[in-house]
């Protein structure tokens, strides 16, 4: 292979690349030289140019000339009288000898090692500004097609042919996905295995969510209305707690569109994830209650110093502020920041005949007692009025525990 073409090529590609030329010179210059370190020992009295654009090369390799018997004969930037005067027959010593070095005289292995540099090299450059692109796209919104199917993950190709990687935590439940499909995803890291960049997609991500709304609420876009955070439980349910700038507009009503045409496609695109779009506040209170939506509660005592709030509801809005498997309970207080307990308002329904769970320290351990009190279930009969399988559906409780619970709140009754 000529000089020409391997510099022909590798420009070709930097060109497409966008790789600024100073770069792509000093690439191909240490190339040759690291050919002429290992013919000569060294390159420190060696001279490489290179035009790029036209593909030429020369290298130059400069020595002092010394007299025939003298000790330096054998330096390497050293030059016997004798040995000159083959080059040009009136050298005289002392006077410096810049000699041409063909790629031919390197040998067919060397060039060859040399090629494979350059494409190693090329490969390198292409992994490393494939990583430097998508790190600097974290958390942006992209479109990608499936091609390839996974135990753990799912391979999918950009527009321009990358790799990247929808692993299966980072997928919503509910999601299936057939080979040549339309993605969407938003980019959650790039890291590099071994060399190579590999760039993970998120679906179950916040942020995710929050490229969704920018694309279908321009008022987000614009700066208008913020976010001001997001909680998920991916493919069941999301609360988004959203802000105006601007007085005249309403900040969920804009999100939530006309009969709900803005975030309906939202909502198609996270497999019908149920989405309750909030007003915030500063008001902790209010804040709290509008997270705890649907439910109405009736009053509230919040500790902001164990960051804990009791909330009091009438006892038929304590399912709708727990929710589907306490869903809705738990993205509350992950909203507002703070642990929410959830108690029946009992006020003018006086039940003597009922015990407070807290009667039965004795018998039921404290933290299964905190585990009942979490889902609004805080009197022996407020736990019986519930079967065995809703107990465990709705707590983190096993379903042992929970017949042991119920066999000992009974025994109160009869």
């Amino acid at each position: 292979m000529t000089s020409g073409l391997l510099i022909e090529s590798f420009a070709d590609f930097a060109r497409s690349k966008n790789i600024d030329r100073p770069t792509m010179i000093a690439i191909l210059e240490e190339v040759f030289r690291t050919m002429i370190r290992k013919k000569y020992g060294t390159d420190e009295n060696f001279d490489v140019i290179i035009n790029a654009e036209s593909g030429d090369l020369e290298m130059w390799r400069t020595r002092e000339i010394v007299d025939d018997n003298s000790e330096d004969i054998w330096d390497y930037d050293k030059i016997p009288l004798a040995e000159a005067r083959k080059i040009q027959d009136d050298f005289e010593v002392g006077e410096q000898v810049a000699e041409e070095v063909k790629l031919d005289d390197f040998g067919r292995r060397v060039v060859q090692t040399a090629r494979q540099t350059l494409i190693q090299k090329i490969k390198d450059m292409e992994k490393e500004l494939l990583y430097q692109k998508y790190k600097d796209q974290v958390g942006d919104l992209v479109g990608a097609e499936v091609y390839q199917l996974l135990k753990h993950e799912i391979i999918l190709v950009d527009s321009e042919g990358n790799e990247l990687s929808l692993p299966r935590t980072e997928q919503i439940s509910k999601d299936r996905y057939r080979k040549g499909e339309a993605v969407k995803a938003v980019i959650t890291r790039v890291e590099m295995l071994n060399g190579t960049p590999k760039i993970v997609l998120s679906r179950t991500s916040p942020v995710f969510l929050e490229r969704l709304f920018e694309i279908e609420v321009p008022e987000i876009y614009d700066g208008l209305i913020s976010i001001r955070k997001i909680v998920r439980e991916p493919g069941e349910r999301a609360k988004v707690a959203v802000e105006s700038y601007d007085d005249r507009i309403d900040p969920v009503g804009a999100c939530v569109g006309m009969k709900g045409s803005r975030i309906h496609g939202i909502v198609r695109e996270l497999g019908n994830e149920n989405i309750d779009v909030i007003n915030y506040t500063e008001n902790l209170e209010l804040l709290i209650s509008r997270a705890l939506s649907p439910a109405k509660i009736s009053s509230m005592q919040i500790d902001r110093e164990t960051k804990r709030v009791s909330v009091f509801l009438k006892p038929d809005q304590v399912s709708l502020a727990i929710g589907k498997g306490g869903q809705n309970i738990k993205l509350a207080g992950r909203l507002v920041d703070m642990e929410i307990d959830v108690f029946r308002d009992n006020e003018g329904q006086e039940d003597d005949e009922d015990v407070d769970l807290m009667e039965f320290s004795d018998e039921i351990d404290e933290w299964m007692i905190q585990e009942l009190r979490k889902v609004g279930l805080d009197t022996a009969k407020s736990v019986l009025a519930l079967n065995k399988e809703e107990l465990v559906r709705r707590t983190d409780l096993e379903e042992d525990t929970v017949e042991e619970i119920l066999n000992i709140l009974k025994q109160e009754f009869e």
